[in-house]
């Protein structure tokens, strides 16, 4: 076994501001790092091929501990005969997971403002949700509200796939009727019922969201403001699950249908040039530790392809400038590892400073969550209850409905099965009647607040009422006071019910 081995300069360089910051000793930094990783990555840590920074001693790293250190590494990596070598060297596990767990440290350390009592509260956090099993077989039966008639309690078993198809959750209501409040409460139960290992992704658009302290707090939640104080979305739209010519190419075919959904302006010459920029930014990076591009990159590639060609700027380059100078996404340089594991965070988006651009911040977000999705393994199902990873939740959605969202689409076709789940928060039930997608069909709790001008198809559709009943509600769902809502009914012998809707600022102060 090496005596010692050689952390990446970034990694020294962590280790070295936070032990001016903690006044712990580099080896136990070093060793609070690397369990991170191992508690987090698992074996997805790729090798590190830096060695120019400090060093780490096998005494001090691993002392009178080793044996229980080399079991750990030993089950989580499944090679019961692990070599000197292979724990503790230039080349091994260990050091693999000092450099990326470093990374970690500093990216939490730095959105904790370097405030080192703020950084361990976050630490014990980590380690005392983050690194829990999933919950196989819990209850999420969520307390919605009290009936009108009556004030029975309305009771939504959001994961029974006896009683339910799926758990996707549509909440309509003009704006100042409660209904933000509502979907906040939901969240926060879910999130302390689940023991915090539900997770969410919020995309907040109007900015209302994000400043609700006690919410964020409660519900564990990270905030990423875009385009305020610099912060950025430690997110590359460009991952991949492997980085061979076939995924490439179709992955690249993907994101320029994706920005030419959102943007009418870019037509096929655009397209095609977006694809062969996407291509050649694979390309340009294929041979380093970061295989793929960012947006800074793919704006050098298409601007000098423009050049070389006498093109002058078009919408599509006016699109990469803007992603690239808004610094929306994780850049090269950054100096922290993207986000990999979407499913495993709960992410606050607040998206309601950017001018532009806002639908397609998301449109690449849901992208990156769809084809994580598509490798997780079954969401497990015990005594009818399934498993729920991942909501995806999309304020102001009429917003983002009316486009061809292919990915959004997929997740709400063949997220069930995988344990991902969908919320949308919007203005009216007609805002779901699209007619390149039902998402009606798909929606199995419905929960309207005051709404005006509502079709009578729309409520039909979305309650799963006669068209009689949908007629009659038509002036009923104009006239509910603020916090009543019409949901469908549990109960057969009725086609709906109204209830007086819980909300977070009375549940949980």
């Amino acid at each position: 076994m090496a005596d010692r081995l050689m952390t990446s300069m970034a990694a020294d360089d962590v280790l070295t501001a936070l032990r001016r910051e903690t006044r712990l000793d580099k080896a136990v930094l070093a060793r609070l790092a690397c369990c991170l990783s191992l508690a987090l990555d698992g074996r997805e840590v790729p090798p590190s091929i830096n060695f120019s920074g400090g060093e780490i001693w096998q005494t001090s790293f691993l002392g009178p501990d080793r044996p229980v250190i080399y079991a750990l590494i030993a089950h989580i990596y499944e090679q019961p005969d692990l070599t000197d070598e292979a724990l503790f060297s230039n080349r091994s596990i260990i050091k693999n997971h000092i450099d990326r767990g470093c990374a970690r440290l500093e990216q939490w350390f730095n959105e904790c403002e370097r405030d080192v009592s703020r950084w361990l509260e976050h630490l014990l956090k980590v380690v005392e949700f983050d690194g829990r099993r999933e919950l196989i077989g819990a209850g999420l039966d969520l307390l919605m509200g009290r009936t009108v008639l009556g004030q029975r309690n309305v009771i939504a078993e959001l994961n029974n796939t006896a009683r339910h198809a799926n758990s996707h959750l549509a909440i309509m209501g003009k704006p100042g009727v409660g209904k933000t409040q509502f979907l906040l409460k939901i969240l926060t139960d879910i999130r302390i019922q689940s023991n915090f290992q539900t997770h969410f992704i919020y995309f907040d658009y109007k900015g209302d969201v994000v400043s609700n302290t006690r919410f964020l707090d409660l519900a564990k939640a990270q905030p990423y403001r875009l385009l305020q104080s610099g912060q950025n979305l430690p997110i590359n739209p460009f991952i991949l699950p492997v980085y061979d010519d076939q995924t490439i190419n179709v992955s690249a075919r993907e994101k320029a249908e994706s920005f030419a959904s959102i943007n009418a302006k870019l037509g096929v010459v655009q397209k095609g040039a977006l694809t062969e920029a996407i291509r050649a930014g694979y390309a340009q990076r294929a041979a380093t530790d970061v295989p793929y591009p960012d947006f800074q990159d793919l704006l050098n590639i298409a601007a000098q392809m423009y050049e070389e060609q006498g093109r002058n700027d078009d919408s599509l380059i006016e699109i990469l400038r803007d992603l690239a100078t808004f610094n929306l996404f994780w850049k090269h340089g950054d100096g922290t590892a993207p986000i990999e594991r979407l499913t495993q965070r709960t992410l606050l988006i607040d998206v309601h400073a950017m001018p532009v651009l806002k639908e397609l911040a998301a449109y690449l977000v849901i992208e990156r969550l769809y084809k994580e999705m598509v490798l997780l393994p079954d969401s497990p199902v015990e005594n009818d209850r399934r498993t729920i990873r991942t909501i995806l939740v999309i304020d102001e959605a009429h917003n983002y409905l009316s486009q061809r969202n292919l990915f959004l689409q997929r997740i709400i076709r063949e997220g069930r099965s995988k344990g991902i789940v969908v919320f949308f928060a919007s203005q009216s039930p007609n805002d779901y009647q699209q007619k390149f997608f039902n998402f009606q069909e798909l929606l199995e709790f419905t929960y309207l607040f005051q709404c005006d001008g509502v079709s009578a198809s729309a409520l039909q559709d979305i309650l799963g009422c006669s068209s009689k009943t949908a007629k009659d509600l038509q002036v009923e769902v104009a006239r509910l006071e603020p916090g009543q809502v019409i949901s469908r009914s549990p109960n057969q012998t009725e086609e709906f019910m109204k209830f007086a809707a819980e909300v977070f600022y009375r549940s949980y102060g």
